[in-house]
């Protein structure tokens, strides 16, 4: 049951997740969150410069490239540890993984069934739209493979 599995650890992923959400939450001020950190514990550049082993001139190159977006995970991480903070570093998917998945396979199973359609009208053996929905979960569960889903875009 290997669909099983991969279905209970996105479930178990979605869980860890969902206390991070909304995301919006963890916006960053707008100077970043190491000047804020280091302005909230009233720690100078210089302060800051000698616990990271860095010329006080770099200290703003530093806060300046993680509020552009551009520093590096081990710099951030050595600058939290400077302020005697964690780098929590996490990807929060926008819909959980689990939905995401359904519907893909969604997306890909109605887009077969639709060129399977298209062929019998064209040979006059069409089917209608009556239990499409019956046809597109059962697509799902007996032809689809997880790992082919996300091949094409």
């Amino acid at each position: 049951m290997k669909k099983d599995t991969l279905r209970r650890a996105r479930q178990r992923l979605d869980e860890r997740l969902a206390p991070l959400k909304p995301e919006d939450r963890f916006r960053p001020p707008p100077k970043g969150w190491v000047r804020a950190i280091r302005d909230g514990l009233g720690m100078t550049g210089v302060q800051f410069a000698r616990r990271l082993s860095i010329r006080p001139q770099s200290v703003d190159a530093l806060e300046q490239s993680e509020a552009n977006g551009s520093i590096q995970l081990k710099t951030l991480r050595r600058a939290a540890e400077a302020l005697d903070c964690t780098l929590v570093y996490a990807l929060v998917p926008k819909a959980s993984l689990e939905g995401a998945v359904r519907e893909r396979a969604r997306k890909i199973a109605m887009r077969d069934l639709g060129r399977v359609a298209h062929t019998m009208k064209l040979e006059a053996q069409e089917t209608g739209n009556a239990n499409l929905d019956a046809r597109i979960e059962a697509y799902i569960r007996d032809v689809l493979k997880e790992r082919d889903l996300w091949n094409d875009s």
